[in-house]
């Protein structure tokens, strides 16, 4: 079983192999690869999307690969392999991005990406550090976690939801912000799993033992 961490130069992947390398050790969940190659993506076991930056980079990053994006909807439309959408790769998932310009997602979520505008003035954006998850929906990938456990975010767009079946979880920034969503054999996470200490590693080894 390989677990595919997709390179496509949009964001440090050091910390999340390390992350994925452990839990995969901890849960016998065979190899964790970091690749950008097509065909490793389409072997895969199950693959994770991660991404930092604007929605419109990282979406001509991906598409910049010769056949990646292609790989990556064959293997999770066709074969039904789980997959992890992580901060941007999560919102790649949705349907579109209004960061800078519209630029269209994968559209595997009923939801568009849109400015965070907490309701308080005081609040910064971006929102980044810790906050509070609140379960909204039990997924298996949430085993374990509850409400009121942290989660690191760094972010200043978030998922409006279309379908509020599809979110799993959310917190409150003076404002609701989609923290969770998934249905069938993909899952996306706005915060950092990886750098989310007990409650992130916990989501990882789910991820890892997950056979929707």
């Amino acid at each position: 079983m390989t677990t595919v961490l997709i390179d496509y130069d949009s964001g440090n992947l050091h910390s999340a192999q390390k992350a994925f390398e452990r839990m995969a050790q901890e849960t016998d969940a065979g190899d964790v690869v970091v690749t950008g190659d097509p065909d490793v993506v389409r072997r895969a076991s199950r693959i994770v999307l991660p991404g930092d930056g604007a929605f419109p980079h990282c979406q001509d990053e991906l598409h910049g690969i010769s056949g990646l994006a292609e790989a990556i909807v064959e293997a999770v439309e066709r074969r039904a392999v789980p997959f992890l959408g992580i901060c941007v790769g999560m919102q790649m998932m949705a349907k579109r991005g209004f960061e800078y310009e519209e630029t269209p997602g994968f559209g595997w979520i009923d939801a568009e990406i849109r400015k965070i505008t907490p309701s308080d003035p005081t609040f910064p954006v971006p929102h980044m550090g810790w906050n509070d998850l609140v379960i909204d929906i039990p997924h298996p990938v949430l085993d374990g976690i509850a409400t009121g456990d942290h989660a690191y975010f760094v972010h200043s767009w978030a998922m409006q939801m279309g379908d509020p079946t599809q979110r799993l979880a959310h917190c409150d920034y003076a404002g609701d912000i989609t923290a969770i969503v998934g249905h069938d054999n993909i899952i996306g996470m706005q915060f950092h799993p990886e750098k989310s200490q007990d409650a992130g590693l916990r989501m990882i080894a789910n991820f890892l033992k997950w056979a929707p």
